[in-house]
């Protein structure tokens, strides 16, 4: 139940309080884009089985690998796209902190 509540806290929880704290006059649009970031867990649709609670996404699925990671880092350093990069990194951290609980 910890791991769910984590995962799924900072998937979901952790983008609208960032977006209320950091962007209070504009946190609806930025909440959105920030829950957006979970659109690249569309690249478990390439693993056969799509979901496995024993498997770590990090370095595993095309969009969580190591490289992609420092895509996302890059596009959080650049003002224009520091939006659209802390969403993909907020994915990562629940990705990592996921991946902690399996055995």
């Amino acid at each position: 139940m910890l791991r769910f509540c984590l995962h799924y806290g900072i998937h979901f929880l952790v983008p609208v309080m960032l977006a209320a704290t950091i962007y209070p006059h504009k946190w609806k649009k930025v909440s959105l884009i920030l829950l957006l970031g979970i659109v690249i867990d569309l690249d478990h649709l390439l693993s056969t089985p799509v979901f496995d609670p024993n498997r770590c996404s990090i370095n595993f699925h095309p969009l969580h690998t190591y490289w992609a990671i420092m895509v996302y880092v890059s596009l959080f350093v650049v003002k224009k796209t520091r939006i659209i990069g802390l969403a993909l990194l907020i994915h990562i951290l629940a990705d990592i902190v996921d991946c902690q609980f399996i055995p």
